[in-house]
């Protein structure tokens, strides 16, 4: 049974923790806990030599889980924000003991030595999110945090200095519904900075932003969604600069890259994706993650346009995309298992720091 559905919607669309129980808690963690350690199926990207590769284990021996590094990036950063938001977590021991037996200096050299020898690999969406990992662990004002930070310490200075070398040097943005979406990457990263007052780090995103996306205008957002998309390129976008601009330049710039949203054919983007229970193809279930991922960006676009003509549009269909998303997020069926849980918990809790701070 899902806990998730003797909630009110109000309490889930709220962001808060504390409208979260114990029972939720310990859903949220399941797949994630089982998941870090289940190394096969694993997607392997390469091949080096006709005798195969590296086990996941080896080449990967901090996040070698999940099917691929990203997804169990997020899925410790997700068990690590549930243990700063959950004080009575039911499975904070188990937790704890899998990232100690991870997180160690011998493991994290060796996931610096493949970014060395693999400069692009992960970027940018497995960057963004494990810079989020490193957010989480600096809000967490706790001692096994702050240890776990030391540790990683090698990992995140590697990371930071391929964003601004690799990714920030980029003349153009990518507009797309997965894994390459820039305006996804940008807003981690601006999180992260933010959250530990980096501020030429801040500055660089966000020219970075501005040079990619003030310009933009009459965005086509019928054409969504693109394919098996996870993310909405034209609310994701949106979700960016409601970071970067004031209240009022957003409204001003809002006004201009969107059409009118409220009317056909634009009001599509408003309508949660369909989702199939019955389909086989794993990859459908990114349209799962869709549905939430564009419940985090209505509400949190509601949230900044105060009284604005689109704040109640978007506020009913972050209700029904966070219903929909909802639904289906914890399936059993490891191709999203492997990762919705993540994206659950970022919707539910997105106020509790950490995400678009101020």
């Amino acid at each position: 049974m899902n806990p998730l559905t003797a909630i009110r919607m109000e309490a889930l669309l709220s962001g808060r923790s504390d409208q979260l129980g114990p029972d939720v808690a310990e859903r949220l963690s399941n797949h994630p806990l089982d998941s870090i350690d289940t190394e096969f199926p694993h997607y392997a990207r390469s091949v080096d030599s006709p005798d195969g590769i590296e086990r996941p284990t080896e080449r990967h021996p901090v996040f070698f889980g999940c099917y691929d590094w990203h997804s169990s990036v997020h899925s410790h950063w997700a068990l690590i924000r549930q243990l700063r938001l959950f004080d009575e977590h039911p499975a904070r021991s188990d937790i704890v003991d899998r990232i100690d037996d991870r997180f160690t200096a011998e493991n994290i050299a060796r996931e610096v030595e493949h970014f060395e020898d693999n400069e692009t690999f992960e970027k940018p969406y497995g960057w963004a999110w494990f810079l989020h990992l490193v957010s989480e662990l600096c809000l967490w004002e706790d001692d096994r945090a702050a240890a776990w930070r030391s540790i990683i310490k090698p990992l995140e200075e590697t990371i930071v200095m391929l964003v601004e070398s690799e990714f920030l040097s980029q003349k153009r943005p990518f507009r797309v519904g997965t894994h390459q979406n820039s305006a996804f990457a940008l807003h981690c990263i601006l999180d992260y900075a933010r959250t530990l007052s980096n501020e030429r780090l801040e500055s660089a995103v966000t020219d970075t932003a501005t040079a990619f996306y003030a310009e933009d205008r009459n965005y086509p957002v019928e054409y969504e969604p693109l394919g098996w998309d996870f993310l909405s390129p034209s609310l994701t976008e949106a979700d960016l600069m409601r970071r970067v601009y004031s209240r009022n330049e957003f409204t001003m710039w809002i006004e201009q890259f969107l059409p009118d949203v409220t009317t056909a054919p634009y009001d599509t983007i408003l309508e949660p994706v369909h989702t199939n229970p019955n389909r086989d193809e794993g990859v459908a279930l990114h349209l799962v993650g869709l549905n939430l991922s564009k419940a985090w960006c209505l509400a949190g676009l509601a949230s900044t346009l105060k009284d604005h003509q689109y704040v109640e549009a978007f506020e009913r269909s972050a209700k029904q995309h966070t219903e929909r998303g909802l639904d289906r997020a914890f399936t059993d069926e490891y191709a999203g298992s492997h990762w919705l849980s993540s994206f659950v918990l970022y919707l539910l809790t997105r106020n509790e720091g950490g995400i678009a701070p101020e």
